[in-house]
């Protein structure tokens, strides 16, 4: 009986210290603080990037000779930002990121991507068939984007023993939509050095 006991507690311990062991630790942070893990590409990257060269963007001619000529502020488009890094980018929290800190200027507009005036056109569609006409909203009402915002992210990795150094490099370009010109290129460089090394990542 004694060593049946002592089985007992021997499995009901052994339980208790794995069920211990696999709980995972979680510290809340403030979503605004810099956290750098792995040094791949991060939440901080996209936002200090994209504010940083937003703020670039609109101190540029093309801002004001744009203003004095239509007198208005310009319509800008976001497109597609590539990613050709050698890792996992989402460049949609990317490009949202640069819409916000455009909008945040209040220098300029933005218009809806081709996917959402897709769904919004569906929904006129819809409404055309189901909703009061004196609420229906009319087709041919768009307001058409006077420039696109469209880039890509590229790295190089450069590796040694237990350091690697990572290196990424943002390009963006600002294209008038009526006559294919580029207005303004902005480029962003970072630099990380993960792990060991005589220099400060």
């Amino acid at each position: 009986m004694k060593k049946y006991f002592l089985m007992f507690c021997f499995c009901c311990l052994s339980l208790t210290l794995f069920s211990c062991s696999s709980t995972p630790k979680i510290t809340r942070v403030s979503a605004d603080e810099a956290i750098d893990l792995s040094g791949n590409w991060n939440d901080t990257d996209s936002k200090l990037v994209a504010d940083e060269m937003v703020k670039d963007s609109v101190s540029r001619p093309w801002l004001e000779n744009f203003i004095k000529s239509k007198q208005n502020k310009p319509r800008i488009i976001v497109g597609t930002v590539l990613n050709k890094s050698d890792e996992h980018i989402n460049t949609e929290t990317f490009t949202k990121d640069l819409e916000i800190a455009l909008l945040n200027t209040g220098k300029a507009t933005f218009v809806a991507d081709k996917n959402q005036r897709d769904e919004v056109r569906s929904e006129r569609m819809d409404q055309a068939d189901f909703s009061d006409p004196a609420t229906v909203k009319k087709f041919g009402k768009e307001i058409g984007a006077d420039f696109m915002l469209k880039g890509q992210i590229n790295t190089i990795t450069d590796a040694v023993k237990n350091t690697t150094l990572k290196y990424y490099q943002i390009e963006l370009e600002l294209i008038d939509i009526e006559t294919n010109e580029k207005v303004w290129i902005g480029q962003k460089k970072i630099k990380k050095v993960v792990g060991k090394s005589k220099y400060k990542a």
